[in-house]
């Protein structure tokens, strides 16, 4: 398990010192904890303090990028809606003259059926496409979460390895 040193390291990463450690080496350096020696990974830990903040940016990246695509479905939800609500409004009052002739009015019924019928198809749409985002929200807390358990669990393994300190 403590096969790769420093400089190793450094080399499997692309980076010439500790603080070129970027956002984008961050999985990389996850995949790699496991090669890397105890004294290593303590170093790299110490020398990447601001996880948490750019966990926490990644996730309000992500989540601002799925607060704009909600406000743009809604719009489109909305457009969509009233559009539908005119042409309904419209149906029904076509329905209410006096001189329609009974396959005219079933022919309005069926076009006010079908209109309902697209709301249901658009509302559905949007409930899978609502529960989609909520997905990748979640998947990107759980990759901040998984890599928050990948640096700490390499510190305790480092500690209880050095005998400093023995996880519970």
């Amino acid at each position: 398990m403590g096969n790769v040193n420093d400089s190793a390291a450094k080399r499997k990463l692309g980076i010439q010192t500790w603080r070129n450690l970027s956002k984008d080496k961050v999985l990389k350096f996850a995949a790699a904890m496991p090669e890397m020696a105890t004294e290593v990974r303590l170093k790299l830990i110490e020398q990447f303090p601001a996880f948490k903040d750019l966990g926490k940016a990644n996730i309000d990246a992500v989540t601002e990028a799925h607060k704009s695509t909600l406000t743009a479905n809604e719009n489109s939800q909305n457009h969509f809606y009233k559009a539908s609500q005119d042409q309904r409004d419209a149906l029904q009052a076509d329905l209410g003259r006096d001189d329609l002739s009974e396959a005219q009015r079933e022919s309005l019924h069926d076009r006010l059926e079908r209109n309902v019928g697209r709301v249901s198809e658009k509302d559905s749409e949007s409930k899978q496409f609502l529960g989609a985002g909520m997905r990748v929200v979640a998947a990107a807390g759980v990759a901040v979460v998984g890599l928050g358990v990948v640096f700490v669990g390499g510190k305790l393994a480092g500690a209880s390895e050095d005998g400093s300190e023995e996880p519970q």
